[in-house]
């Protein structure tokens, strides 16, 4: 029922592509994909020409989240680059709504991201553009960090504005979520869970993504 999406951020990166089959063939759908300008967040990763390279590698979807400031700009790059969903922030964007609507023109699936100190009920203007929203359950830009608590009420609020909606959106989580902490996302909401350190730096990669699963899974049959 739920979705799991490796975050490769958390790959070896000498080791990439070796990474990237093992999760498929652990049974990841998606395959989360950060990228980050050094502006928006205080790191820097890669950009379009190193997940086009990838790209040929899985047919995996591909989650592209763009932590960077007037994403507008590199839409086109990830687009041509393979990206399945690109992802934008609530707190980016001098015109959220129009990016959107630009990535939906693209082909494919738009999203929008809230950080933990956002209020996640400004998510409910972005209801009619979007697939996904993506919760932040850790402060952007850098993998290996804690869970913030404060993510479960903002998955449920988030939750609660999709159905309402009546709408088909996903819910995404990403940060800190392992085995034994996914179920406080997945019992309010949450059907897409992005994992780095956990599955990365899990000595058995198709056990720890089983794991979340599972949890996961169990969980989200009893979400309110």
């Amino acid at each position: 029922m739920i979705k799991i999406a490796p975050s490769i951020l958390s790959a070896d990166f000498s080791r990439l592509g070796e990474h990237i089959l093992e999760t498929k063939k652990a049974g990841a759908e998606y395959l989360h994909i950060d990228v980050m300008d050094g502006i928006f967040v205080p790191n820097i990763s890669f950009g379009a020409p190193v997940y086009k390279c990838i790209r040929k590698m899985t047919d995996q979807f591909f989650d592209v989240h763009l932590m960077i400031v007037d994403p507008i700009r590199y839409v086109d790059d990830f687009v041509k680059a393979g990206a399945d969903n690109i992802t934008i922030h609530h707190e980016a964007c001098a015109d959220q709504i129009e990016t959107l609507k630009y990535i939906k023109s693209k082909g494919v699936k738009a999203s929008v991201s809230v950080k933990p100190k956002t209020d996640p009920h400004v998510l409910k203007e972005y209801l009619p553009y979007i697939d996904m929203i993506l919760i932040m359950s850790v402060e952007p830009g850098f993998g290996g960090q804690s869970f913030i608590p404060s993510a479960i009420e903002s998955t449920r609020v988030a939750y609660e504005l999709v159905r309402d909606s009546g709408r088909n959106i996903d819910i995404e989580v990403d940060g800190g979520i392992s085995a034994k902490n996914v179920d406080l996302v997945t019992s309010v909401g949450a059907n897409v869970i992005v994992a780095g350190s956990a599955v990365f730096g899990a000595p058995d990669m198709a056990e720890a993504i089983a794991q979340i699963r599972a949890a996961g899974d169990a969980a989200y049959k009893t979400k309110i």
